[in-house]
Protein backbone atom coordinates (compact mmCIF):
# COMPACT_ATOMS: atom_id res chain seq x y z
CA UNK A 1 0.00 0.00 0.00
CA UNK A 2 1.10 3.31 -1.07
CA UNK A 3 0.41 6.02 1.94
CA UNK A 4 1.08 9.77 1.18
CA UNK A 5 1.02 11.41 4.72
CA UNK A 6 0.06 14.95 5.47
CA UNK A 7 1.40 16.83 8.01
CA UNK A 8 4.55 13.90 8.15
CA UNK A 9 6.92 15.47 10.47
CA UNK A 10 4.63 16.03 13.38
CA UNK A 11 5.28 13.31 16.00
CA UNK A 12 2.18 11.22 16.01
CA UNK A 13 2.29 11.44 12.35
CA UNK A 14 5.88 10.88 11.99
CA UNK A 15 5.88 7.81 14.29
CA UNK A 16 3.20 6.81 12.16
CA UNK A 17 4.99 6.63 9.13
CA UNK A 18 7.77 4.68 10.59
CA UNK A 19 5.33 2.33 11.94
CA UNK A 20 3.91 2.10 8.17
CA UNK A 21 7.04 1.44 6.58
CA UNK A 22 8.18 -0.87 9.15
CA UNK A 23 5.68 -2.97 8.12
CA UNK A 24 6.30 -2.55 4.38
CA UNK A 25 4.17 0.16 2.99
CA UNK A 26 5.17 2.55 0.91
CA UNK A 27 5.21 6.09 2.53
CA UNK A 28 5.73 9.37 0.94
CA UNK A 29 4.70 12.85 2.90
CA UNK A 30 4.34 16.19 3.32
CA UNK A 31 4.48 19.30 5.89
CA UNK A 32 5.02 23.11 5.73
CA UNK A 33 7.83 22.21 8.57
CA UNK A 34 10.43 19.91 6.89
CA UNK A 35 13.53 20.22 8.67
CA UNK A 36 15.70 17.90 11.17
CA UNK A 37 15.53 16.06 13.36
CA UNK A 38 11.87 14.95 11.98
CA UNK A 39 12.86 14.82 8.44
CA UNK A 40 16.13 13.74 8.47
CA UNK A 41 14.58 11.07 10.71
CA UNK A 42 11.94 9.63 7.99
CA UNK A 43 14.66 10.07 5.46
CA UNK A 44 17.23 7.11 6.94
CA UNK A 45 13.68 5.33 6.55
CA UNK A 46 13.40 5.78 2.65
CA UNK A 47 10.61 8.01 2.95
CA UNK A 48 10.02 10.72 0.63
CA UNK A 49 9.12 14.00 2.15
CA UNK A 50 7.33 17.59 0.07
CA UNK A 51 7.95 20.82 1.55
CA UNK A 52 4.18 22.52 1.83
CA UNK A 53 0.86 21.32 0.30
CA UNK A 54 1.18 22.05 -3.15
CA UNK A 55 -1.46 20.35 -5.43
CA UNK A 56 1.25 19.14 -7.51
CA UNK A 57 2.01 16.97 -5.19
CA UNK A 58 -0.85 14.39 -7.03
CA UNK A 59 1.30 14.25 -10.10
CA UNK A 60 4.06 13.57 -8.40
CA UNK A 61 5.40 12.13 -5.16
CA UNK A 62 1.44 11.45 -4.06
CA UNK A 63 0.81 10.15 -7.53
CA UNK A 64 -0.79 6.56 -7.24
CA UNK A 65 -1.05 6.58 -3.40
CA UNK A 66 -3.90 4.32 -2.39
CA UNK A 67 -4.67 6.29 0.62
CA UNK A 68 -4.01 10.32 1.68
CA UNK A 69 -3.19 9.84 5.51
CA UNK A 70 -4.38 13.37 7.12
CA UNK A 71 -3.03 14.63 10.18
CA UNK A 72 -4.93 16.84 12.52
CA UNK A 73 -2.91 19.80 11.25
CA UNK A 74 -4.69 20.28 8.10
CA UNK A 75 -7.56 22.43 7.87
CA UNK A 76 -9.79 23.21 4.51
CA UNK A 77 -8.15 25.48 2.31
CA UNK A 78 -5.70 23.58 2.13
CA UNK A 79 -4.68 23.37 -1.38
CA UNK A 80 -3.53 19.53 -1.60
CA UNK A 81 -6.32 18.68 0.60
CA UNK A 82 -8.73 20.41 -1.43
CA UNK A 83 -7.51 18.72 -4.77
CA UNK A 84 -7.60 15.21 -2.61
CA UNK A 85 -11.64 15.94 -1.92
CA UNK A 86 -11.96 16.96 -5.34
CA UNK A 87 -10.36 13.93 -7.26
CA UNK A 88 -12.47 11.84 -4.57
CA UNK A 89 -9.45 9.69 -3.36
CA UNK A 90 -9.28 7.74 -0.45
CA UNK A 91 -8.11 9.25 2.63
CA UNK A 92 -8.31 8.87 6.04
CA UNK A 93 -7.22 10.14 9.64
CA UNK A 94 -3.97 8.78 11.10
CA UNK A 95 -5.83 7.30 14.47
CA UNK A 96 -8.30 5.61 12.10
CA UNK A 97 -5.48 4.17 9.75
CA UNK A 98 -3.33 2.65 12.93
CA UNK A 99 -6.55 1.24 14.10
CA UNK A 100 -7.33 -0.98 10.90
CA UNK A 101 -3.75 -1.54 9.82
CA UNK A 102 -1.73 -2.01 12.93
CA UNK A 103 -3.64 -1.67 16.48
CA UNK A 104 -6.57 -4.48 15.39
CA UNK A 105 -6.18 -7.27 16.95
CA UNK A 106 -3.45 -6.01 19.83
CA UNK A 107 -3.73 -5.76 23.12
CA UNK A 108 -3.69 -1.84 22.76
CA UNK A 109 -2.02 -0.48 26.25
CA UNK A 110 -3.38 3.45 26.26
CA UNK A 111 -2.17 6.36 28.35
CA UNK A 112 -4.74 8.94 28.24
CA UNK A 113 -4.48 12.16 30.58
CA UNK A 114 -3.73 15.93 30.87
CA UNK A 115 -0.16 15.47 31.89
CA UNK A 116 2.03 12.63 32.23
CA UNK A 117 1.25 10.83 28.93
CA UNK A 118 4.71 10.43 27.59
CA UNK A 119 6.55 9.66 30.51
CA UNK A 120 3.94 6.96 31.58
CA UNK A 121 3.65 5.63 28.16
CA UNK A 122 7.87 5.13 28.62
CA UNK A 123 7.64 3.73 31.60
CA UNK A 124 5.04 1.00 30.57
CA UNK A 125 7.08 0.40 27.56
CA UNK A 126 10.04 -0.25 29.44
CA UNK A 127 8.49 -2.48 31.85
CA UNK A 128 6.83 -4.76 29.02
CA UNK A 129 10.07 -4.79 27.38
CA UNK A 130 12.05 -5.48 30.58
CA UNK A 131 9.47 -8.37 31.09
CA UNK A 132 10.43 -10.12 27.55
CA UNK A 133 6.95 -9.19 25.90
CA UNK A 134 8.27 -6.30 23.49
CA UNK A 135 5.95 -4.32 23.10
CA UNK A 136 5.09 -2.19 19.78
CA UNK A 137 4.83 1.36 21.12
CA UNK A 138 3.93 4.70 19.28
CA UNK A 139 4.82 7.75 22.09
CA UNK A 140 4.81 11.85 22.00
CA UNK A 141 8.71 11.82 22.66
CA UNK A 142 11.68 9.43 22.44
CA UNK A 143 12.56 7.19 25.65
CA UNK A 144 16.13 6.82 26.12
CA UNK A 145 16.10 3.37 26.66
CA UNK A 146 15.27 3.17 22.85
CA UNK A 147 16.03 6.26 21.06
CA UNK A 148 13.13 6.54 18.99
CA UNK A 149 9.53 7.39 19.36
CA UNK A 150 7.90 4.34 17.73
CA UNK A 151 8.71 0.87 17.04
CA UNK A 152 6.86 -2.11 15.02
CA UNK A 153 7.05 -5.62 16.49
CA UNK A 154 5.86 -8.67 16.17
CA UNK A 155 4.56 -8.96 19.89
CA UNK A 156 0.56 -8.65 20.29
CA UNK A 157 1.24 -6.05 23.10
CA UNK A 158 1.26 -2.31 21.76
CA UNK A 159 1.57 0.78 23.87
CA UNK A 160 0.28 4.08 22.36
CA UNK A 161 0.24 7.79 23.85
CA UNK A 162 -3.45 8.90 24.09
CA UNK A 163 -4.00 11.85 23.35
CA UNK A 164 -7.46 13.68 24.18
CA UNK A 165 -7.06 16.14 20.85
CA UNK A 166 -8.88 15.90 18.01
CA UNK A 167 -8.48 13.62 15.56
CA UNK A 168 -8.93 15.87 11.80
CA UNK A 169 -10.55 18.21 10.21
CA UNK A 170 -13.58 15.78 9.34
CA UNK A 171 -13.48 13.97 12.49
CA UNK A 172 -13.75 16.22 15.89
CA UNK A 173 -13.80 12.62 18.12
CA UNK A 174 -10.42 12.81 20.21
CA UNK A 175 -7.42 10.42 18.92
CA UNK A 176 -8.19 7.94 21.76
CA UNK A 177 -11.47 7.13 20.54
CA UNK A 178 -10.23 4.65 17.63
CA UNK A 179 -7.66 3.01 19.95
CA UNK A 180 -9.82 0.49 21.44
CA UNK A 181 -7.12 -0.40 24.55
CA UNK A 182 -8.09 -3.33 26.51
CA UNK A 183 -5.75 -1.31 29.12
CA UNK A 184 -6.68 1.88 29.73
CA UNK A 185 -4.71 4.53 31.66
CA UNK A 186 -6.42 7.13 32.93
CA UNK A 187 -3.81 9.66 34.30
CA UNK A 188 -5.20 13.07 35.53
CA UNK A 189 -8.10 15.49 33.53
CA UNK A 190 -7.41 19.42 33.93
CA UNK A 191 -8.60 21.83 31.63
CA UNK A 192 -6.46 22.30 28.43
CA UNK A 193 -6.60 22.83 24.47
CA UNK A 194 -8.60 25.81 24.69
CA UNK A 195 -8.59 26.47 20.80
CA UNK A 196 -10.95 23.29 20.46
CA UNK A 197 -12.61 22.32 24.16
CA UNK A 198 -15.07 25.19 25.41
CA UNK A 199 -14.53 23.69 29.00
CA UNK A 200 -13.41 20.84 30.93
CA UNK A 201 -16.89 18.78 31.12
CA UNK A 202 -15.98 18.71 27.30
CA UNK A 203 -13.08 17.17 27.81
CA UNK A 204 -14.76 14.85 30.28
CA UNK A 205 -17.00 13.77 27.61
CA UNK A 206 -14.41 12.60 25.11
CA UNK A 207 -12.72 10.68 28.22
CA UNK A 208 -16.14 8.59 28.72
CA UNK A 209 -16.38 8.09 24.83
CA UNK A 210 -12.63 6.31 25.32
CA UNK A 211 -14.12 4.24 28.51
CA UNK A 212 -17.17 3.03 26.32
CA UNK A 213 -14.50 1.34 24.13
CA UNK A 214 -12.83 -0.50 26.58
CA UNK A 215 -14.62 -4.11 26.89
CA UNK A 216 -15.83 -6.15 29.59
CA UNK A 217 -12.45 -7.85 30.32
CA UNK A 218 -10.59 -4.86 29.73
CA UNK A 219 -9.39 -2.86 33.39
CA UNK A 220 -8.83 1.06 33.36
CA UNK A 221 -5.89 2.10 35.76
CA UNK A 222 -7.87 5.09 37.16
CA UNK A 223 -5.91 8.51 39.35
CA UNK A 224 -8.42 8.38 42.27
CA UNK A 225 -7.12 11.81 43.18
CA UNK A 226 -9.07 13.45 40.19
CA UNK A 227 -12.50 14.44 40.76
CA UNK A 228 -12.72 15.23 36.95
CA UNK A 229 -12.14 11.78 36.49
CA UNK A 230 -14.63 10.62 39.28
CA UNK A 231 -17.29 12.57 37.10
CA UNK A 232 -16.26 10.53 34.42
CA UNK A 233 -16.88 7.22 35.43
CA UNK A 234 -19.90 8.36 37.26
CA UNK A 235 -20.99 8.39 33.55
CA UNK A 236 -21.02 5.06 33.12
CA UNK A 237 -18.45 2.54 33.46
CA UNK A 238 -18.41 -1.25 32.21
CA UNK A 239 -14.67 -2.41 32.76
CA UNK A 240 -12.41 -3.83 35.69
CA UNK A 241 -11.30 -1.00 37.43
CA UNK A 242 -8.28 0.14 39.52
CA UNK A 243 -7.34 3.26 41.14
CA UNK A 244 -4.03 4.53 42.34
CA UNK A 245 -2.73 7.47 44.68
CA UNK A 246 -0.18 8.92 46.47
CA UNK A 247 0.30 7.64 50.23
CA UNK A 248 -1.46 10.73 51.62
CA UNK A 249 -4.48 10.93 49.67
CA UNK A 250 -7.70 9.83 51.22
CA UNK A 251 -10.60 10.57 49.22
CA UNK A 252 -13.92 12.75 50.19
CA UNK A 253 -15.94 9.29 51.17
CA UNK A 254 -13.12 8.33 53.65
CA UNK A 255 -12.15 5.69 51.32
CA UNK A 256 -8.65 4.76 50.11
CA UNK A 257 -7.15 3.36 46.41
CA UNK A 258 -5.65 0.10 46.29
CA UNK A 259 -2.80 0.99 44.79
CA UNK A 260 -0.59 3.38 46.46
CA UNK A 261 2.98 5.10 46.13
CA UNK A 262 4.57 6.81 49.06
CA UNK A 263 7.04 9.75 49.03
CA UNK A 264 9.68 7.30 49.86
CA UNK A 265 8.66 5.52 46.71
CA UNK A 266 7.67 2.75 48.62
CA UNK A 267 4.49 0.62 46.41
CA UNK A 268 2.10 -1.01 48.35
CA UNK A 269 -1.86 -2.28 47.39
CA UNK A 270 -4.00 -2.23 50.73
CA UNK A 271 -1.39 -1.69 52.79
CA UNK A 272 0.92 -4.30 51.90
CA UNK A 273 4.35 -3.35 50.21
CA UNK A 274 5.56 -4.08 46.90
CA UNK A 275 8.83 -2.85 46.59
CA UNK A 276 10.37 0.61 46.42
CA UNK A 277 10.80 2.82 43.63
CA UNK A 278 14.56 3.47 42.32
CA UNK A 279 16.01 5.66 39.46
CA UNK A 280 19.65 5.01 37.90
CA UNK A 281 21.61 8.21 39.48
CA UNK A 282 21.97 10.11 36.20
CA UNK A 283 18.45 9.79 35.30
CA UNK A 284 16.52 10.29 38.35
CA UNK A 285 12.50 11.25 38.11
CA UNK A 286 12.18 13.89 40.06
CA UNK A 287 9.14 14.78 41.61
CA UNK A 288 5.77 13.27 43.09
CA UNK A 289 3.83 13.31 39.90
CA UNK A 290 6.57 10.86 38.71
CA UNK A 291 6.16 8.54 41.42
CA UNK A 292 2.34 8.67 40.36
CA UNK A 293 3.27 8.24 36.67
CA UNK A 294 5.72 5.39 37.75
CA UNK A 295 2.57 3.81 39.95
CA UNK A 296 0.42 3.81 36.69
CA UNK A 297 2.67 2.54 34.92
CA UNK A 298 3.13 -0.82 37.28
CA UNK A 299 -0.29 -1.18 37.70
CA UNK A 300 -1.00 -0.98 33.56
CA UNK A 301 1.92 -3.48 32.98
CA UNK A 302 0.41 -5.46 35.88
CA UNK A 303 -2.75 -6.35 33.97
CA UNK A 304 -0.17 -7.37 31.08
CA UNK A 305 0.84 -9.89 33.33
CA UNK A 306 3.68 -8.47 34.77
CA UNK A 307 3.97 -8.46 38.24
CA UNK A 308 5.05 -5.35 40.54
CA UNK A 309 8.13 -6.78 41.32
CA UNK A 310 9.18 -7.48 38.28
CA UNK A 311 8.40 -4.08 37.13
CA UNK A 312 9.80 -2.07 40.05
CA UNK A 313 13.28 -3.87 39.18
CA UNK A 314 12.72 -2.54 35.19
CA UNK A 315 11.98 0.89 36.61
CA UNK A 316 15.42 0.84 38.33
CA UNK A 317 17.23 1.04 33.91
CA UNK A 318 14.19 3.24 32.88
CA UNK A 319 16.66 5.91 31.67
CA UNK A 320 14.12 8.99 31.20
CA UNK A 321 12.69 11.17 28.44
CA UNK A 322 13.82 13.26 26.12
CA UNK A 323 13.05 16.74 27.14
CA UNK A 324 11.86 16.03 30.67
CA UNK A 325 14.23 17.75 33.06
CA UNK A 326 16.70 16.84 30.97
CA UNK A 327 20.42 18.71 31.75
CA UNK A 328 21.56 20.11 28.66
CA UNK A 329 24.83 21.38 29.83
CA UNK A 330 26.74 22.97 32.73
CA UNK A 331 28.32 26.15 31.49
CA UNK A 332 30.19 28.65 34.70
CA UNK A 333 28.78 25.99 37.75
CA UNK A 334 24.93 26.67 36.18
CA UNK A 335 23.10 23.67 34.98
CA UNK A 336 20.71 24.09 32.01
CA UNK A 337 17.54 21.84 31.71
CA UNK A 338 15.24 21.83 28.93
CA UNK A 339 11.95 20.68 29.60
CA UNK A 340 8.08 20.11 28.11
CA UNK A 341 6.25 22.10 30.96
CA UNK A 342 3.87 23.92 29.54
CA UNK A 343 0.63 23.73 31.53
CA UNK A 344 0.56 25.45 34.67
CA UNK A 345 0.02 22.32 36.84
CA UNK A 346 2.85 21.04 34.72
CA UNK A 347 5.11 23.98 35.32
CA UNK A 348 4.54 23.58 39.20
CA UNK A 349 4.99 20.59 39.44
CA UNK A 350 8.49 20.43 37.40
CA UNK A 351 9.79 23.17 39.59
CA UNK A 352 8.24 21.69 42.73
CA UNK A 353 10.28 18.22 41.76
CA UNK A 354 13.71 19.94 40.92
CA UNK A 355 13.43 22.08 43.68
CA UNK A 356 12.84 18.65 45.93
CA UNK A 357 16.55 17.86 44.33
CA UNK A 358 18.77 21.01 44.79
CA UNK A 359 17.21 22.27 47.67
CA UNK A 360 17.74 26.16 48.32
CA UNK A 361 19.92 26.19 45.11
CA UNK A 362 18.66 28.92 43.10
CA UNK A 363 16.17 28.14 40.67
CA UNK A 364 15.53 30.12 37.22
CA UNK A 365 12.03 29.35 35.14
CA UNK A 366 12.86 30.03 31.61
CA UNK A 367 8.86 30.24 30.49
CA UNK A 368 7.63 30.27 26.49
CA UNK A 369 3.88 30.40 26.95
CA UNK A 370 3.52 28.71 23.20
CA UNK A 371 0.43 26.15 23.23
CA UNK A 372 -2.57 27.22 21.90
CA UNK A 373 -4.37 27.52 24.88
CA UNK A 374 -1.60 29.49 26.65
CA UNK A 375 -1.58 32.24 23.55
CA UNK A 376 -4.64 33.07 23.57
CA UNK A 377 -4.25 33.31 27.56
CA UNK A 378 -6.23 30.84 28.79
CA UNK A 379 -4.19 29.89 31.69
CA UNK A 380 -2.69 33.21 32.88
CA UNK A 381 -4.47 33.45 36.00
CA UNK A 382 -2.67 30.56 37.34
CA UNK A 383 0.72 31.24 35.77
CA UNK A 384 1.98 33.26 38.86
CA UNK A 385 1.30 30.84 41.25
CA UNK A 386 2.67 27.80 38.97
CA UNK A 387 5.94 29.95 38.72
CA UNK A 388 6.38 31.03 42.49
CA UNK A 389 8.32 27.79 43.32
CA UNK A 390 11.01 29.39 41.36
CA UNK A 391 13.60 32.34 42.81
CA UNK A 392 13.59 33.84 38.91
CA UNK A 393 11.11 33.60 36.15
CA UNK A 394 12.16 35.09 32.06
CA UNK A 395 8.95 34.60 30.32
CA UNK A 396 9.49 35.38 26.40
CA UNK A 397 6.40 37.16 25.33
CA UNK A 398 6.68 37.50 21.23
CA UNK A 399 3.43 36.98 19.48
CA UNK A 400 0.94 36.70 22.17
CA UNK A 401 -2.73 38.00 22.29
CA UNK A 402 -2.57 39.31 26.16
CA UNK A 403 -0.79 41.45 29.22
CA UNK A 404 1.93 38.81 30.38
CA UNK A 405 3.83 41.27 32.16
CA UNK A 406 0.33 42.41 33.88
CA UNK A 407 -0.40 38.17 34.50
CA UNK A 408 2.72 38.25 36.34
CA UNK A 409 2.55 40.48 38.11
CA UNK A 410 1.75 38.87 41.14
CA UNK A 411 5.13 38.12 41.07
CA UNK A 412 6.92 41.46 41.77
CA UNK A 413 10.57 41.81 40.80
CA UNK A 414 10.96 37.98 40.69
CA UNK A 415 9.39 38.21 37.17
CA UNK A 416 10.92 39.66 33.67
CA UNK A 417 9.29 39.95 30.00
CA UNK A 418 10.70 40.26 26.85
CA UNK A 419 9.59 39.68 23.31
CA UNK A 420 13.33 39.57 22.23
CA UNK A 421 15.04 36.71 22.73
CA UNK A 422 18.58 37.59 22.51
CA UNK A 423 17.61 40.16 24.84
CA UNK A 424 16.21 37.55 27.22
CA UNK A 425 18.82 35.75 26.72
CA UNK A 426 21.48 38.34 27.96
CA UNK A 427 18.81 38.99 31.21
CA UNK A 428 19.34 35.37 32.02
CA UNK A 429 22.78 35.72 31.78
CA UNK A 430 23.03 38.60 33.40
CA UNK A 431 21.20 37.08 36.43
CA UNK A 432 22.56 33.60 36.78
CA UNK A 433 25.46 32.71 38.92
CA UNK A 434 27.70 30.29 40.20
CA UNK A 435 25.09 27.01 41.40
CA UNK A 436 22.33 28.28 39.57
CA UNK A 437 19.94 25.83 37.89
CA UNK A 438 17.74 27.66 34.58
CA UNK A 439 14.86 25.38 33.81
CA UNK A 440 13.84 26.01 30.39
CA UNK A 441 10.22 25.16 29.85
CA UNK A 442 8.13 25.13 26.33
CA UNK A 443 6.85 22.12 23.90
CA UNK A 444 8.76 23.75 21.36
CA UNK A 445 12.10 24.00 20.16
CA UNK A 446 12.18 28.20 21.75
CA UNK A 447 14.73 29.39 18.86
CA UNK A 448 17.69 27.30 20.50
CA UNK A 449 17.89 29.19 23.35
CA UNK A 450 19.45 26.14 25.88
CA UNK A 451 22.26 26.47 23.41
CA UNK A 452 22.38 29.81 23.02
CA UNK A 453 22.31 30.70 26.86
CA UNK A 454 25.20 27.66 27.37
CA UNK A 455 27.45 29.50 24.67
CA UNK A 456 26.94 32.82 26.27
CA UNK A 457 27.47 31.21 30.00
CA UNK A 458 30.70 29.94 28.24
CA UNK A 459 31.72 33.27 27.33
CA UNK A 460 31.75 35.48 30.10
CA UNK A 461 33.55 32.78 32.64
Amino acid sequence: MHLHILGICGTFMGGLAAIAAAAGHRVTGCDANVYPPMSTQLASLGIVLTEGYDASQLRGTAKGADVFVVGNVITRGNPLIEAILDAGLAYDSGPQWLYENVLSGRWVLAVAGTHGKTTTSSMLVWILESAGLRPGFLIGGVPANFGVSARLSDSGFFVIEADEYDTAFFDKRSKFVHYRPRTAVLNNLEYDHADIFPDVAAIETQFHHLVRTVPPSGRLVVNGEEASLARVLARGCWSEVERFAGAEFVASDGSLPAWRVADDGVVSRDGTAHGRLRWPPDRRQLGRHNRLNALAALVAARHAGVAIETGITALAGFRGIKRRLEIVGVARGITVYDDFAHHPTAIATTIDGLRRDVGRARIIAVLEPRTNTMKVGAMKDALPGSLSGADRTFCYAANLGWDVAGALAPLGTKAAVHDNLDALVGAVVADARTGDHVLVMSNGGFGGIHGKLLSRLAAEQ
